[in-house]
């Protein structure tokens, strides 16, 4: 049997799929941020815009100052 050729009408209108491809580029995820040190990918919960080696680093450091702080008073 052959079909028979349908017309190249649009089964969309084109402001719904105008929409559609709105809708999905805002879920897609938006790329990874570099870190601010290292150029690495940026920890997704870091508000410095640090990775998460240079994060640790700088929360050691902070405590290290604080411990030689209290030892000097």
């Amino acid at each position: 049997m052959k079909r028979k050729a349908r017309e190249d009408k649009p089964v969309v209108s084109q402001e719904i799929m105008e929409q559609a491809k709105a809708a999905i580029s805002a879920d897609r995820p938006r790329p990874a941020a570099k870190c601010k040190v290292c150029s690495a990918e940026a920890a997704p919960n870091s508000a410095e815009g640090l990775c998460w080696v240079c994060r640790r680093l700088k929360i050691s450091a902070w405590r290290e100052i604080e411990q030689q702080m209290s030892a000097q008073e």
